[in-house]
């Protein structure tokens, strides 16, 4: 078993995937989506949690051997940065979605040198938009990206297009298409769901199920 399948089993075994392309879920965006990923699920889970971990520590030290430090996106990246972190005994920060409106105000919290290579850890990219928002704040901080890592990924084309844009590198524990084979191994979605599925990848902002 690859560690992508690996990963998208674990998810699904304790529903922090589920998919309903009959009873599709509504985003915050407004999107109909036949799939619903709630990552902060596996923090309940302490031998799923630290199987995450884990494979989130083998994905920095092999993708991004260069890394100097972690940065947490708020804030469902923050407990897998800070584990990760801990694991490699690398220095820990997180980003705001916005600067405090008290206080310091302060959007990145945690000590940090301008100038060190940095890793940021998502817990799930969708169209990447306020992933990249983080690396920008990182960067206006004086801190180069040396890469971004996620737990899962829907794979669109229009996340690929931002990060290659962006210039960030960008990698993931599992994804859409494998989690979706691995349904269909399992008999978790039929054949004539299959297709839906995958169309709404394909254009999910206009898709209505």
């Amino acid at each position: 078993m690859t560690n992508e399948k690996a990963v998208a089993e674990k998810l699904l075994q304790i529903n922090a995937i589920r998919l309903n392309p009959q009873q599709p879920f509504t985003w915050a965006s407004g999107w109909k989506s036949p799939i619903y990923c709630d990552n902060r699920r596996s923090l309940s889970f302490p031998y799923v949690r630290e199987f995450i971990k884990s494979e989130l520590c083998n994905l920095i030290f092999e993708g991004f051997p260069d890394a100097e430090l972690l940065a947490g996106v708020a804030t469902a990246g923050i407990p897998w940065g800070a584990m990760a972190a801990d694991q490699l005994k690398l220095p820990y920060i997180y980003v705001r979605p916005k600067p405090k409106t008290h206080g310091l105000g302060n959007q990145i919290e945690g000590y940090y040198e301008p100038g060190k290579k940095v890793v940021v850890v998502e817990d799930l990219i969708s169209t990447g938009k306020s992933s990249l928002e983080v690396c920008h704040v990182l960067r206006e901080a004086g801190l180069p990206i040396e890469g971004m890592v996620s737990i899962f990924t829907y794979s669109f084309d229009v996340a690929a297009k931002a990060f290659e844009e962006a210039g960030v590198k960008f990698k993931s524990l599992t994804n859409y298409p494998t989690l979706i084979k691995l349904a269909m191994e399992k008999g978790i979605v039929s054949h004539s769901d299959e297709e839906t599925l995958l169309n709404w990848r394909k254009d999910p902002a206009n898709w209505q199920g």
